[in-house]
């Protein structure tokens, strides 16, 4: 009985010591990071790979277009102002005068069916006040009005107006280019009532600037002048107008791509 048990304790003595040497300090567990083992092997810890940082954000190549064509289209701008400014110092340009130098209405009748006859000769006096720059005018087209009513049309030729010139455009004009033309009711009631009639008249044309050898392109001008008054001729005794208080206005209609500017 007492070898028995000598054996045993011999027998624990020689495992105990083998189980012992198979488990992992709690100090060495901590170290690691990895939960204590019972008796298995022991999990290899592998420190997982850190994520790389996102790339730095890059501007947008729309971004980049749009900042270069504002630069670009402000540096045009002021190109153009600075060009502009030494252009007025030493030009001082200024847009043409006009005035209205004599008018006589020499024929104007409106029959019971509303047909309008009329003839006026006109007289405008084209003035340029600029000592270096030279005008060159296309054609103009010449209407006169009487409250809203077109009562004669005509046309100025084409000329060349010199520096400090002043020019006299004389013209024939007529009611429907000569033929006569048709009014309305509402008109006929109020031009066969009428013995005196208040005129404007309307200048269409183009004119371009000559500085030195170089030409500008053509733009649009309007002369709108008012305050003309002249009576109704009775029989062939023409009547001449009143123009000391006409007055003319100019209008330049520049026009860029699709738009006009007056």
């Amino acid at each position: 009985m007492a070898a028995d048990r000598g054996g045993m304790a011999s027998m624990a003595e020689r495992v105990h010591p083998s189980a012992k040497s198979t488990a992992q300090p709690p100090q060495a567990a901590a170290a690691t990071g990895a939960p204590p083992s019972k008796g298995g092997p022991l999990p290899v810890y592998r420190p997982q790979p850190r994520k790389p940082p996102p790339p730095p954000r890059r501007r947008s190549c729309c971004c980049s277009c749009c900042l270069w064509f504002t630069l670009i289209l402000f540096l045009i701008i002021l190109l153009c102002a600075a060009a502009f400014g030494v252009f007025y110092l030493i030009y001082r340009p200024q847009r043409p005068a006009f005035a209205v130098s004599a008018l006589r209405l020499a024929a104007f009748n409106v029959s019971a069916g509303g047909r309008l006859t009329s003839r006026l000769d006109l007289n405008v006096t084209a003035r340029n006040p600029n000592r270096k720059l030279v005008f060159l005018y296309d054609p103009a087209s010449v209407s006169v009005f009487s409250g809203g009513v077109d009562i004669g049309d005509g046309s100025f030729p084409a000329f060349r107006q010199g520096a400090k010139n002043t020019t006299l455009l004389s013209a024939t004009l007529a009611a429907g280019g000569g033929g006569g033309q048709t009014l309305d009711s509402a008109a006929t009631r109020d031009l066969r009532g009428r013995t005196r009639l208040s005129l404007e008249i309307d200048v269409d044309t183009k004119v371009g600037v000559k500085i030195g050898s170089l030409k500008t392109k053509r733009i649009g001008v309007k002369v709108r002048c008012s305050g003309i008054d002249v009576a109704v001729p009775t029989g062939k005794a023409a009547a001449t107008a009143s123009t000391s208080s006409a007055a003319c206005k100019v209008k330049l209609r520049i026009k860029i791509w699709k738009w006009t500017i007056s």
